[in-house]
């Protein structure tokens, strides 16, 4: 993320002046039990040594609050980005996702994973509905972490994927 390589990074890259390092999980899942609102009013009023808005009053609330969650995220958390209203992004097809994220494990089966296009593996999984499925997915199951470990997917991206994968286009 930009914001985090132009203003956090100088220190949260090295732990310098106490900040939490990057993918270190210990350290953020102290910091981040506190929540995203906490964190955010205070790197927006600053701490420590950390000036407001890690010295660049420029930055926007959203951009503080994606910087954090970007941090977390790399060191262990499974947090969700927030969306600007003003400018929501496009969503995803199931093909862009898959392509991304599902088929390093769908595309050969990794841990059971039901291939992509075998209908014959997806059908037990299917068999309590499609949104069962799809809440599976959503929540994590197994060996596969929630959202396929891609904290940023919508819950109707997750579904667009399924369908791709299950129709093998």
């Amino acid at each position: 993320m930009e914001v985090v390589e132009a203003v956090c990074a100088a220190c949260h890259r090295t732990g310098m002046n106490g900040a939490p390092k990057i993918g270190n999980q210990k350290a953020w899942a102290k910091v981040a039990s506190q929540g995203l609102t906490s964190l955010t009013e205070v790197a927006l009023k600053g701490l420590r040594k950390m000036p407001p808005h890690g010295g660049n009053p420029d930055l926007t609330d959203t951009e503080i609050a994606r910087a954090i969650i970007y941090m977390v995220n790399r060191s262990g958390g499974h947090w969700i980005e927030p969306i600007s209203k003003a400018a929501p992004p496009a969503q995803r097809s199931g093909g862009q996702v898959v392509q991304m994220h599902c088929a390093k494990c769908h595309q050969t089966g990794v841990g059971g994973a039901p291939r992509i296009g075998d209908r014959a593996a997806w059908l037990p999984r299917l068999k309590q509905g499609f949104e069962v499925a799809a809440r599976s997915a959503i929540q994590g199951h197994g060996s596969m972490p929630s959202r396929g470990g891609v904290a940023d997917l919508t819950d109707s991206e997750v579904r667009a994927a399924i369908v791709y994968m299950i129709n093998g286009t």
